[in-house]
């Protein structure tokens, strides 16, 4: 008290007052923060499912057009007049009927003529005015009557299905079917029919934004490959990688494109475009179409486009009487590798001749097994195809992060699978006809 009164400080009337207060506040806070991260927890939650969800649906996809064996011809620029609107657009599409023709080396023949092999006309930009018609247009040829006169009848020899995943860097992102972007839209437009690649052109909805990403085309795997070309119905893929750089805003575009083909994502040939502004990329973007398809078709004349074996090689099925042979000659080699005594070295081993397992009837069966990642399916794949009595596994669907499904061809009975599958350390659950197993 003394002190206090030097100091010139007036004595507290409750000295514990704050001692008591601070605890108390403290500990009334508790709730209050343990609700808010609760609170904060369940937002993240909600806010997680809204993205995965945002990944699959969303204004994605574009669908491609239906695929036609005729003769057509794009970019016909024509300015004509009539007495009326509708008469200067008739005169317009006659003029691109010409000019289309001459355009595909066809020779001298009158309109009529000409007018009789046109199957359809394609408007791509088109203005009318009163007395004006100004567009610029495309013509598509009936093949077979066309096509003697313009050296291209007779069958047309094509590749095997080819998937294609169209690749667009821009601005420093590689983009698929993740939004929709003038490459996507050029591949999904483009006339395919007349090529010697048979295309298999994805739309880009649902699933394919996940499945078939840039980072796929960077892939080794045969196996998640092999799943991949099996959803599609392909035998190989192509990888038609344009990369756009802009000199500045409003200024010309140059681009860089780029072949490759197989899982390996071997290089076939590149080459260079530029557009003037930003007005002249989707004109650059359908130049670059016929430069690639011309890339691909002198590939396939030179043996080059040919499906690579090791993934035919994952669709083999081996016949039920040879695997038996080779179970029983893995069994044979894991016993002699296998500590034996004095006894069982006198005993012969005349038995692997004579497999029993041949006689057992080959039964397919569905195995549903986790798949967080693409690495996890390699490894259960793998697993099972190694399973003794397995003659071939492959995938029926695909839900990474979730639970996939696998139809298994095995010489037994389910049970037996299952006994086989927990020896190669896997838990098993069994059902009816179907497996569940995991690690």
């Amino acid at each position: 008290m003394e002190i206090q009164a030097c100091l010139g400080k007036r004595p507290s009337v409750f000295p514990m007052a704050h001692s008591i207060s601070t605890p108390f506040f403290a500990q009334s806070r508790r709730p209050i923060i343990w609700i808010g991260l609760a609170a904060l927890a369940i937002l993240l939650v909600f806010a997680a499912r809204e993205a995965l969800f945002a990944q699959v649906e969303g204004d994605r996809g574009i669908a491609p057009v239906m695929n036609s064996g005729d003769i057509s011809v794009g970019g016909i620029e024509v300015d004509v007049r009539g007495k009326n609107a509708e008469e200067a657009r008739e005169n317009g599409w006659k003029m691109a009927q010409k000019l289309g023709w001459k355009k595909l080396g066809g020779p001298d023949m009158s309109d009529s003529q000409i007018d009789s092999m046109v199957a359809a006309i394609v408007v791509e930009k088109e203005q009318i005015g009163p007395h004006r018609y100004l567009a610029t247009l495309g013509v598509v040829f009936d093949r077979t009557r066309a096509g003697a006169l313009l050296g291209e009848g007779g069958p047309l020899a094509r590749s095997a299905p080819m998937l294609l995943i169209p690749v667009l860097d821009s601005g420093g992102a590689e983009t698929v079917f993740e939004v929709r972007n003038p490459w996507q839209k050029a591949w999904a437009e483009y006339q395919t029919g007349a090529s010697a690649i048979d295309y298999v052109r994805p739309s880009g909805a649902g699933g394919d934004s996940l499945l078939l990403t840039y980072g796929q085309t960077g892939r080794r795997s045969r196996l998640w490959w092999t799943n991949i070309l099996d959803q599609f119905s392909a035998a190989d893929v192509l990888m038609a990688i344009a990369r756009v750089e802009r000199q500045w805003p409003g200024g010309p575009v140059k681009g860089h494109f780029t072949a490759r083909f197989g899982p390996d994502s071997r290089y076939l040939d590149s080459f260079t475009l530029n557009a003037p502004n930003e007005a002249g990329v989707p004109a650059m973007l359908q130049t670059a179409l016929g430069r690639f398809d011309a890339i691909y078709t002198e590939a396939l004349k030179n043996g080059l486009l040919q499906p690579d074996p090791t993934l035919r090689a994952q669709r083999l099925e081996i016949d039920p009487v040879l695997a038996a042979l080779i179970d029983a000659g893995r069994k044979a080699q894991a016993a002699s590798l296998a500590p034996v005594d004095a006894v069982s070295v006198a005993v012969p081993t005349p038995t692997v001749a004579t497999p029993a397992a041949p006689t057992k009837p080959v039964a397919s069966f569905t195995v549903q097994f986790a798949s967080p990642d693409g690495g996890a399916v390699d490894s259960a794949l793998g697993s099972v195809r190694g399973t003794g009595g397995v003659q071939s596994a492959a995938t029926t669907s695909i839900a990474i992060g979730g639970v996939s499904v696998m139809r298994v061809n095995y010489a037994g009975s389910l049970s037996e699978l299952a006994s086989a599958l927990r020896a190669r350390g896997w838990q098993v659950t069994e059902g009816q006809s179907a497996l569940s197993i995991r690690r």
